[in-house]
């Protein structure tokens, strides 16, 4: 089991194998749900969201799998929800609680288990900007809150912060995915020099969402651009290169700030290429972190103290350095971030699947009273109620 020895002493990722420990079965919902979704733009099997898809697929031929519903421990409810996608690829923020909703309504009227504990036993995947809040601006986000029918489910998703209206209690913070077999092939012999002292390609302003330059990233992006877009030390830029990949394993500390949300692929793609991630999110919950010690292979930032970065980074001592890269170096590390197909032992979806198991038994207060539905269909935003 994890422990204070192996959290804090030798920097190791929880192995547990979940196998014999939870027994998850799979609704079989009608495709529209999920496969005619993905049939329509295969698009979302590649972007940051498809952990959706890939655990529907993992799930199907895990042996934690039970044909029983009797004898589940959890159920799970494949609903692609960031598979309808506007012309540029990104998750339709409108359509997304309609489709949950939709297959919540569709689980509850179809099968009896839903209704014994108005959703308690099951779980989501919701890897969307702000989660179960179902949309990538945070003012709209929190105007709608987690998705009510969901308020009793345990979330699994990428969004994560503290005290914050999207992240309700017991959920599980997973990584974004970045696809395991496109960094495989970018790998560069781990002999080469790191010379890059500080590395990041990516937006600083978001000027088609955000033209006054103020609230995108919280003003932490900017900050980076404005005080050191001409230190040498820093390898910074808009362009993204075709040695982006390579760059990374050249480098020492890759930046990790906020964007809209405060995670993104950059955190898993620092773990995979060694380049210490240097986490620039206040308040951030990150993924698996009951299995994954975040501090001691990653460097934090606290947003306001963005200007000071290069002294931060500079006063660093060499050993902390070294003693992060080899706990970096440790492929149950990088194991642990992905998304394999097929999957491997001690990968993201054992880990999902470990936090799952460490949420049981279930509390016996779960299982709602007869006469209790613990769902009220009418409640929400009035936008979110319209059928799908």
């Amino acid at each position: 089991m994890w422990d204070d020895v192996h959290a804090g002493k030798s920097g190791g990722v929880l192995e547990e194998d979940p196998v014999g420990k939870l027994k998850v079965y799979v609704y079989e919902m009608p495709r529209k749900y999920n496969l005619n979704l993905l049939a329509k733009d295969s698009r979302c099997l590649h972007h940051m969201f498809a952990a959706e898809i890939f655990m529907h697929q993992f799930l199907l031929s895990s042996a934690v799998r039970t044909l029983d519903p009797e004898e589940a421990d959890w159920f799970y409810t494949p609903a692609y929800t960031t598979c309808d996608l506007t012309p540029q690829g990104f998750p339709l923020p409108f359509r997304a609680p309609r489709i949950m909703r939709s297959a919540v309504h569709y689980v509850a009227t179809t099968w009896p288990y839903w209704n014994r504990t108005g959703g308690a036993d099951h779980f989501f995947l919701a890897p969307h900007d702000f989660g179960a809040c179902f949309h990538y601006q945070e003012e709209r986000a929190i105007e709608r809150g987690v998705l009510p029918v969901l308020r009793r489910a345990t979330l699994v998703q990428t969004f994560g912060q503290r005290n914050h209206p999207c992240l309700q209690d017991g959920s599980i913070t997973i990584p974004p995915y970045a696809n395991p077999h496109k960094m495989e092939a970018h790998l560069i012999s781990p002999a080469t020099p790191r010379s890059i002292f500080v590395y990041f390609r990516g937006l600083f302003y978001d000027m088609g969402n955000d033209p006054e330059g103020g609230y995108y990233a919280r003003g932490a992006r900017a900050a980076v651009w404005e005080n050191f877009k001409d230190n040498p030390l820093f390898d910074i830029s808009t362009e993204h290169p075709a040695t982006y990949y390579e760059d990374m394993q050249r480098a020492i500390f890759c930046l990790c700030p906020l964007g809209w949300a405060p995670w993104s692929p950059r955190l898993v793609e620092a773990v995979v290429f060694g380049c210490i991630p240097v986490i620039i999110a206040d308040d951030i919950v990150l993924p698996f972190a009951d299995a994954i010690p975040w501090e001691q292979i990653s460097v934090f930032v606290a947003e306001e103290d963005v200007p000071r970065l290069d002294s931060i980074l500079a006063s660093i001592p060499l050993d902390d350095v070294i003693r992060k890269q080899r706990l970096l170096a440790s492929p149950a590390m990088k194991q642990a971030v992905l998304f394999h197909q097929p999957a491997r032992p001690g990968d993201a979806f054992h880990q999902i699947l470990n936090g799952l198991a460490r949420k049981l038994p279930h509390r016996k207060d779960v299982f709602l009273e007869p006469g209790d539905s613990g769902v009220d269909w009418n409640q929400g935003l009035e936008s979110d109620l319209k059928p799908w």
